[in-house]
C-alpha cells in the first residue's frame, strides 16, 4: 500500500476562477478596479463631516462599498498567491501576483481615506452604534478601526508606501518563497535523485537516524549556499517595517503585533510568563526522547524521530485513511463539521503533494466572493501530517461559521484563527488515543508532545529571536553570521540541556517564511496562545460532550465582532492571567508523565 505523498492529491481552484485566462478572473479584475474607483470617490467627497450630514446613511453606504471591495480584492489576492505557492517558478503566474498587487493600491488608499471619514465622525459614532440595531455589531470593527487610524500617516505617504511595498518589502518577501520552493540538493550520487528543502524536512521524521542527519546536514548545506541573498531580504523586510512602523507612530513593531491580536500587553505577558515557566518540564521530556532513543542527547534532527517500540512500526497513514480517520474524528465533536471535512477531501480543497517549485509548510486560505477555503500542505503519510491536515481544516471550519457575515466581520486575528486550528487538531489526535492500543498510544502521545514542544519550546524561541532581530536592524543590517549566531542565542534560551548545542539549527531564520511578511511581524506568539486556548476549550468540550459544538460555533462566529480578550472571557477564561496559561499546560505535563513511564 502507498502510504506518503505519491497519492496525495493537488487541490482543484476552478470554482474560484478557472484559470488567469477565464472570463470570470477577467471580469473580477474589471469589477475590483471599478469598484475601487467608486469607492475612492465616494471617500474623498466625504472625508470631512458635513453640516447636517446624515451619519448612519454615509457609514451604511460606505459599509456596503467597503465589503463589496474587500472580499474581491481577498479573493482575487487568495487566488493568485495559491497559484504562485504551488507553481512559484511559473511567470505567468508572477505576473499576476504583481497585478493584483497593483490593483489593490485603491483599495488600500481607500482604507486610509476611511479610518479618517471615521474619525471626523467620531462623536456620532457612540450615540448611533448604541441605539441602532443593524449597526451595533460593528461596533468593535469600527473602534479598532479609530485605532488603526490614530497609527497610520498622510493619505499621500500611506499610498506611497503601499506603492513601494511592491518593489520593496513585499518583493524580499516573494524572493524567500521563490528561493526556498527551488532549493533542493542531491540526494543519492548515483542516481542522479535530487531532493527539495521541503523534502528535505520531511525526512526529519524518517525512523533511520543516518537518513535524519543526512537530511539535515544536506539541508543546512542548501541554506548556507543561499544565505547572503535570504539575510539581504530579511533586513529588508525588517528595516521596511521599523521605518513605517516609527512613521506611523508605533512605539514598536511588538506594539503593532499585540494589537493585530487583539490582546493586551498584559494578557501576552502573561502567555510568555507561562511559556517560560514551563521550559524545564519540556527539556525533561527532551531528554526522556533522547533516552529512548538511545541518545547521549538529542540533535535538531531527532526533534521529529519517532521513538521505536519492539516489533512495532511507526504507522503511515494513505491518503485515504486520512481522509477517513479526520471525517470520522471531527464527526464524533460535530457531524456538521465532519461533513465539511468530508466534502474537502472529496471536493479537491486540498493541495497535499510535495512537488518541486511548491512552498513548504501549510496554510489555510480563503476566497469571500466563493465562500470557500482552500488547504495547503506537505502530506508524508505520518500521523504528524494527518494532524497537520486537520489544524489546516480547523481554519477552514472557521470560514465557514463566519462566511456569511458581512465581510468586516469575517476578518478575526491569528491569536483566534489558531484557536480554531488547534481545537480541530486536539479532537483527531485525543480521538486517536483514545482508540489505540497501549503500544501504538506511546506514538500518538510523542506525536502530540512533539508538536507541543514547537509550539511552545520552538515558537518561544522564534519570538526571542524576532524581539533581537529588531532590536539589532535599527542599527544596521545583519549578515548571515549575525542572524545564525541570534538564532542559537534563542535556541540556546528555549532548549537548553535539551538539544545537544553543537547539533542545533542556525539557519531557522531562512526555513521560516513568518519572518519575511512585511504586514505581519511576530507571526509566532499566536500559535501558542492557540495551542492553550484551544487546549482550554477542549477541556470545556470534554465536560459537556456534543452539547459545547453549538456553543462552539457560535464562538467562532463571534471571533470577527469582538477582542481576543472578551471572546475568552465569553469562554469563561482570563487570559491575562498567567495561572490561566501555566493551567492550559496540564494535559501536556499528563502527557509527559506517561511517555516517562512507558519510554524508558
Amino acid at each position: 500500500m502507498m502510504s506518503g505523498s505519491e497519492l496525495a492529491p493537488t487541490w482543484d481552484l476552478d470554482a474560484i476562477y478557472p484559470g488567469f485566462n477565464s472570463e470570470s478572473y477577467k471580469n473580477a479584475k474589471i469589477e475590483a478596479t471599478a469598484l475601487a474607483a467608486e469607492v475612492l470617490d465616494f471617500l474623498k467627497s466625504t472625508t470631512s463631516l458635513k453640516s447636517g450630514e446624515d451619519c448612519r446613511a454615509w457609514l451604511v453606504k460606505t459599509l456596503a462599498l467597503l465589503d463589496r471591495l474587500g472580499s474581491r480584492m481577498e479573493t482575487l489576492s487568495a487566488y493568485t498567491y495559491a497559484r504562485f505557492s504551488t507553481a512559484t517558478g511559473d511567470q505567468a503566474t508572477i505576473t499576476e501576483l504583481n497585478a493584483v498587487e497593483e490593483l489593490a493600491l485603491p483599495a488600500k488608499k481607500a482604507e486610509v481615506l476611511f479610518r479618517n471619514a471615521l474619525a471626523a465622525r467620531r462623536d456620532s459614532l457612540g450615540p448611533l452604534l448604541a441605539s441602532d440595531p443593524e449597526l451595533a455589531p460593528f461596533a468593535f470593527y469600527l473602534s479598532e478601526e479609530l485605532l488603526f487610524q490614530s497609527r497610520q500617516m498622510t493619505p499621500d505617504l500611506e499610498d506611497l508606501a503601499e506603492d513601494l511595498g511592491r518593489s520593496g518589502a513585499d518583493a524580499w518577501s516573494r524572493l524567500q518563497d521563490a528561493v526556498s520552493s527551488k532549493a533542493s540538493a542531491l540526494w543519492d550520487r548515483d542516481l542522479r535523485t535530487i531532493k527539495t528543502v521541503a523534502e528535505l524536512r520531511n525526512l526529519a521524521g524518517d525512523p533511520d537516524r543516518a537518513i535524519r542527519e543526512k537530511a539535515y546536514k544536506l539541508e543546512l548545506g542548501v541554506w548556507k549556499s543561499m544565505e547572503i541573498p535570504l539575510a539581504a531580504a530579511l533586513n529588508g523586510v525588517k528595516g521596511t517595517t521599523i521605518a513605517l512602523n516609527g512613521r506611523r507612530g508605533w512605539e514598536g513593531s511588538l506594539e503593532k503585533s499585540i494589537a493585530q491580536a487583539r490582546i493586551t500587553r498584559a494578557a501576552l505577558d502573561a502567555l510568555i510568563e507561562a511559556m517560560e515557566a514551563s521550559l524545564p518540564l519540556w527539556r525533561r521530556y527532551l531528554k526522556v526522547k533522547a533516552r529512548a532513543l538511545d541518545l547521549p542527547s538529542l540533535a535538531f534532527y531527532d526533534l521529529f524521530a519517532p521513538v521505536q517500540v519492539k516489533d512495532l512500526a511507526p504507522r503511515r497513514f494513505s491518503w485515504q485513511e486520512t481522509g477517513s480517520f479526520i471525517e470520522e474524528k471531527l464527526s464524533s465533536f460535530d457531524p456538521a463539521m465532519g461533513a465539511f471535512a468530508a466534502r474537502a477531501f472529496s471536493d479537491g480543497w486540498i493541495d497535499a503533494r510535495p512537488r518541486e517549485g511548491k512552498t513548504g509548510g501549510a496554510y489555510c486560505t480563503d476566497f469571500p466572493d466563493a465562500k470557500t477555503a482552500r488547504v495547503f500542505c506537505n502530506y508524508d503519510g505520518s500521523f504528524s501530517s494527518v494532524s497537520t491536515v486537520a489544524h489546516e481544516l480547523g481554519h477552514a471550519w472557521h470560514h465557514e461559521c463566519v462566511k456569511e457575515k458581512p465581510y468586516a466581520l469575517t476578518r478575526y486575528p491569528m491569536t483566534l484563527a489558531e484557536t480554531a486550528s488547534i481545537f480541530a487538531e486536539t479532537i483527531v489526535s485525543e480521538a486517536a488515543l483514545a482508540a489505540a492500543d497501549p503500544r501504538e498510544r506511546l506514538y500518538l502521545v510523542e506525536a502530540h508532545l512533539q508538536d507541543g514542544c514547537q509550539i511552545i519550546v520552538d515558537i518561544l524561541s522564534r519570538f526571542y529571536f524576532e524581539k533581537a532581530v529588531f532590536e539589532a536592524r535599527k542599527s544596521g543590517e545583519l549578515g548571515p553570521e549575525q542572524l545564525c549566531s541570534l538564532m542559537l542565542e534563542a535556541q540556546e534560551r528555549t532548549y537548553g540541556e535539551g538539544l545537544d548545542p553543537e547539533k542545533r539549527h542556525p539557519y531557522m531564520w531562512a526555513v521560516k517564511g513568518h519572518y519575511y511578511m512585511p504586514s505581519l511581524s511576530f507571526y509566532n506568539f499566536p500559535y501558542a496562545f492557540g495551542q492553550l486556548f484551544g487546549l482550554g476549550l477542549y477541556a470545556s468540550y470534554e465536560a459537556e460532550g456534543r452539547a459545547f459544538a453549538p456553543r462552539y460555533r457560535k464562538l467562532l462566529a463571534d471571533t470577527g465582532s469582538a477582542s481576543a480578550v472578551d471572546i475568552t472571557a465569553g469562554a469563561g477564561f482570563d487570559i491575562e492571567s498567567v495561572d490561566f496559561w501555566k493551567g492550559s499546560m496540564g494535559l501536556f505535563r499528563r502527557q509527559i508523565k506517561e511517555f516517562e513511564s512507558q519510554a524508558v
